[in-house]
Formats: structure tokens, C-alpha cells, sequence
């Protein structure tokens, strides 16, 4: 008698060993009672094609896929619209045979602020910070969500105009310098940047200028509470920080792969954070 495999999903990335997605994806097999295996796969930029087209003989049932293959990844599946309109994919899973993919980092973003600060989607203005792939993510998750009015900063305006033409009419694009005037209108802010990140540059925006019920979004977690997080925790406003993102865009994969839909615990995120404050 064949003693049928134990279902694995891997993660793709190059280089990978920095990720934290086997200790959630463990952490929710074993605390689900679920026979299941999740592994790290560093693939190198020229193994991709060939990797992803094994994904099924190689034992998994799919993946999640980080930098540098969340774009090319698209031509190697059946992508749907949400990973169409952010350019990128981080989901891999099969139906029907077929190898698809999604973009989760739209529901992560959205799953995390529903959680962090509800009522944000009151907002009727948005201000976010950044044009690359989390940008896109985050554009799309908010005007799936219904705010009328989004701007778009980047230093590059460039970047922040052909991102906006991308989106449609609801999405403004915005020079870095004129953030100062937005602020006061915005009910939302969102920092997609690498700003503020341990070894970057700090992120130097004015939340005072910010409505009192402002709730402001980084998509940073290390460190844990950003500058521009802790200055909005100082002024009393809602926060949502990167590592609730992180922990929200694992869900739906995990349900994809294993069939149960896993929740999202204070218990889990205590356990990701003491690593990453270990690391």
C-alpha cells in the first residue's frame, strides 16, 4: 500500500534565508493539527522557469514567491486580477490542474488595518507614500475598498504619475514636496517606502499636520514600531504596523494549500516578533 505524501508548500526567493514564513506556516500546521511541511527554496533567477514549472513533481502543492520572482512568475501561471493589476504575484497554488496565482499583499494590507483600526475605510482621502510593487498592492486594495481619492507620492514623479495613469482618475500623483499639503486632507496614510527601515534613511513627514482621526500604515516591521509609527502613537492616532501585513497576507495561501483557513493570533504574532527581535 502507497502511503500518500504529507502536503508541502515551499517559499521561492533569491535569496530567501531571511524569511519568516516558515515559522508562521509551522506554527499554524501544528496548532491546526495539520500533517504538512513548509520549506525554504533559495532559486537563482536562470533556475526559475525551470523550478516553477516542476513545482507539482518536486512535492508541493504550491508556493509563495518573494524578490526578485514576483513578477516573472506571472508568465509561468494563470495569474488572476489582482495579481494582473499589481504586476506581480507572491501565491502559487494548483486548481483543476492548473498552476494560478494571486497577489496577497492586497488582502494582508487591507486584513491588517480591518484589525489594527476599524472604520479606516471611512476615509474618504488616502495619502501613500511610494510607486513601486507595495504601492501598486496597496492602490488597488483601497480602491477595491471604496476611497474615492487617493495621492500618490514618490521623489520620482515620474514613477508616481505612470502608477497613477495605471489606476485611473481616483489615483493623484503628488511631488514629494507637495506632501506637506496633502496631510490635512488625508485620512489615511500609508508608507510603502523603504524609509525608515533599520539602515535606511528616516521617513520625514509631519504627522501633525494629520486630521485628528487620522490612521496612519507602515509597511515596515523591522524595526517593529518605525519613527513614523511611534510619532503617530504619540499624537493618539490608529496605527497598523508592516509585521500585522506580514502575518494577514499568509492566510489565504495557507488555505489554498492545506484546505483550512488559519487565524491570525496574538499568540503567532508574540512568536514573530521575539524572533525578529532575536535576529
Amino acid at each position: 500500500m502507497t502511503v500518500p505524501k504529507a502536503p508541502a508548500a515551499c517559499l521561492i526567493g533569491w535569496p530567501a534565508a531571511h524569511s519568516r514564513s516558515p515559522l508562521i506556516h509551522h506554527y499554524w500546521l501544528r496548532t491546526l493539527g495539520i500533517e504538512g511541511g513548509y520549506v525554504i527554496e533559495a532559486v537563482p533567477p536562470e533556475d526559475l522557469r525551470d523550478f516553477v514549472l516542476r513545482l507539482s513533481l518536486r512535492g508541493f502543492v504550491g508556493a509563495n514567491v518573494t524578490i526578485p520572482h514576483k513578477e516573472g512568475v506571472l508568465a509561468l501561471s494563470t495569474p488572476d486580477a489582482r495579481a494582473k493589476a499589481v504586476g506581480a504575484a507572491n501565491t502559487l497554488w494548483f486548481a483543476d490542474g492548473e498552476l494560478r496565482s494571486t497577489n496577497t499583499d492586497v488582502e494582508g494590507f487591507i486584513g491588517n488595518l480591518d484589525a489594527s483600526a476599524p472604520g479606516w475605510d471611512a476615509a474618504e482621502e488616502a495619502l501613500v507614500l511610494g510607486a513601486g510593487g507595495s504601492a501598486r498592492a496597496v492602490v488597488f486594495g483601497l480602491l477595491e475598498r471604496g476611497i474615492k481619492r487617493i495621492h500618490l507620492a514618490n521623489r520620482t514623479i515620474v514613477r508616481a504619475e505612470t502608477l497613477a495613469g495605471q489606476f485611473g482618475p481616483n489615483v493623484h500623483p503628488v511631488t514629494w514636496d507637495g506632501i506637506d499639503d496633502v496631510l490635512p486632507r488625508a485620512k489615511l496614510l500609508v508608507n510603502t517606502t523603504s524609509l525608515g527601515m533599520h539602515g535606511q534613511p528616516s521617513l520625514d513627514v509631519d504627522v501633525g499636520r494629520l486630521p485628528p482621526a487620522a490612521v496612519v500604515a507602515d509597511l515596515v516591521y523591522v524595526p517593529l514600531v518605525t519613527p513614523l509609527l511611534a510619532a503617530a502613537n504619540a499624537r493618539g492616532l490608529k496605527t497598523a504596523d508592516g509585521l500585522g501585513m506580514l502575518l494577514h497576507q499568509a492566510v489565504r495561501g495557507f488555505e489554498l494549500w492545506f484546505g483550512r483557513r488559519p487565524e491570525v493570533t496574538p499568540e503567532l504574532r508574540a512568536l514573530v516578533e521575539a524572533d525578529l527581535t532575536k535576529t
